[in-house]
């Protein structure tokens, strides 16, 4: 227990060194932690929407361990995600998500899950993220984004 207590107070403490903490608000005195982690899923949604590459990058943990899989890209560690996203274009207009859910697995470890689809395409895709509370508040330490074949 203690290494990954290790591992997320060191992932903090470099999120922290790289200026990436974020004030998340979360809902309120009293939220509960599914609504906190639902708040950042939606701010990290907002960004995403928006094109804005340094507050998406800022949700993911700062760690080498990070990992992002693409439709059709796979980055490994914060350094190659944040290369990417700042070259990448902007999702298309118009993006709708469903079917989302935010899986607690204790109080500091979160799975959000949500289809997405835009009028453009008749395509779904699927995308995942497990979320972990350091001490710099929620990051994104795995994504992954897929379309149904």
């Amino acid at each position: 227990m203690n290494e990954t207590m290790d591992e997320i107070v060191a992932g903090a403490l470099n999120d922290e060194m790289n200026g990436t903490a974020i004030d998340v608000g979360g809902g309120g005195p009293g939220a509960s932690v599914e609504d906190v982690v639902r708040s950042c899923f939606t701010a990290y949604e907002a960004a995403l929407v928006a094109g804005d590459a340094a507050a998406i990058d800022s949700w993911f943990a700062a760690d080498p361990r990070t990992i992002r899989f693409g439709v059709g890209e796979e980055h490994w560690g914060a350094d190659e995600i944040r290369r990417w996203r700042h070259g990448a274009p902007p999702v298309p207009a118009g993006r709708r998500l469903s079917e989302t859910r935010v899986d607690l697995w204790g109080d500091d470890l979160a799975v959000v899950t949500t289809l997405f689809d835009y009028p453009s395409s008749s395509a779904v895709g699927r995308q995942s993220q497990t979320w972990l509370r350091t001490l710099s508040g929620w990051r994104i330490v795995h994504a992954h984004v897929s379309e149904r074949a």
